[in-house]
């Protein structure tokens, strides 16, 4: 690697699925094409994942992969850590990316007494609540910190004393090549029974420990909103170890006949799934929710809570419902309203049109080259 280039630090982002490994490998796409155009290299430590893992980005001439996953976590941390150190002492790097919260105290420790500056990559609530010292101390000697929306920023702040003007945003991006409108799949209404039916969909984790994401609001609604809309029906998809608790919800309210647990559905599967829909509802508390831009690049209306991160792909409500996020009723009102499709927020082309103008591959390539650029 030659000096003055960069090295990235992760947890892992290739065997894991999840919000924060799909966001880093955005950047990694956007900067290994924009390395290898340079004549660049950059460095990429994975602390999590092995040699044998999916790599999407083998061949890439801008990127260079190093592995330290390793039987004993803590095993693989000194292997990074002496990795790291060689790549700061031997090559001196223009700049260090840390992406994830767990790796600042380690790359502060070796970064700041050779002064070679770092930026912090930080996703949602794994930095919302006061961190302990020293990756408090990570952040606050960090050059420049990068988050996905401003009530991520605004919640990091408050919870770690860090003063707002140092935070850089890079919103999520939603891939318009791959969810794009189409008619409904006869296939998935016959298999989930919704012929004849108005559908609202969540795509969600169904956990125990996330049930911010209102499935339970949504359920509870379901009844007013039946009232208005007799054939209406919500589509779940996602698995956890609380869909036992949401079907016992729907039972109890009389509309188990209303719900559809779909289970997990892969990525390549959603786009279809999101074509189904008639709307796209979460009320809930994302740092983000990029499943919001992937429901509107299918030219779906949306439905948020009012009080998070889903306040910049909504556009502060220009291109969707914002909701009390635990109110039932507020729920139905505003799927009432959205079943209706009177509202300019139901037109699917204006929908995609407006996402993919923010928040679309290029948009998001700008952001990251601009980013780059202004912290060298």
């Amino acid at each position: 690697m030659r000096e003055g280039q960069d090295v990235f630090v992760f947890l892992e982002i290739f065997s894991r699925e999840g919000g924060i490994q799909s966001y880093v490998r955005d950047i990694l796409r956007v900067y290994g094409d924009w390395a290898s155009r340079e004549g660049r290299v950059g460095e990429v430590l994975l602390l999590r994942d092995g040699p044998d893992c999916e790599n999407t980005f083998e061949g890439n001439p801008g990127l260079r992969f190093q592995y330290f996953k390793a039987l004993s976590l803590m095993w693989g941390r000194v292997k990074l850590a002496v990795a790291l150190g060689n790549q700061l002492v031997l090559h001196r790097p223009r700049r260090v990316f840390c992406g994830h919260i767990n790796l600042v105290p380690l790359v502060q420790v070796l970064c700041q007494p050779l002064g070679i500056p770092y930026t912090v990559l930080t996703y949602g609530k794994e930095v919302w609540e006061p961190l302990p010292k020293m990756a408090q101390l990570g952040l606050q000697k960090a050059s420049r910190l990068w988050t996905i929306s401003r009530y991520s920023r605004d919640r990091v702040c408050e919870a770690n004393g860090l003063q707002p003007q140092r935070f850089d945003l890079l919103p999520c991006a939603v891939d318009e090549r791959l969810f794009t409108p189409g008619p409904k799949s006869l296939e998935l209404i016959e298999r989930y029974g919704l012929e004849g039916c108005k559908v609202l969909m969540t795509v969600a984790r169904l956990w125990s420990g996330d049930i911010y994401k209102g499935v339970d609001v949504t359920i509870r609604a379901l009844p007013e909103i039946a009232q208005a809309q007799p054939d209406v029906k919500y589509l779940v998809i996602g698995r956890g170890d609380d869909q036992p608790r949401l079907q016992g919800l729907a039972q109890e309210l009389g509309v188990s006949d209303r719900v559809v647990f779909a289970g997990f559905v892969p990525t390549q599967e959603l786009t279809a799934h999101y074509r189904v829909a008639d709307a796209y509802i979460m009320p809930s508390q994302e740092g983000f929710g990029i499943v919001y831009l992937e429901a509107m690049a299918c030219g779906k209306p949306v439905l948020s809570g009012d009080a998070d991160g889903s306040a910049d792909p909504l556009q502060d409500g220009k291109l969707g419902w914002q909701v009390p996020h635990r109110d039932p009723q507020a729920v139905a009102v505003a799927c009432i309203e959205m079943l209706r499709g009177e509202d300019r927020r139901c037109d699917g082309d204006w929908l995609r049109q407006e996402t993919i103008g923010g928040f679309g591959t290029d948009a998001f390539t700008l952001r990251v080259k601009q980013l780059i650029e202004f912290t060298e």
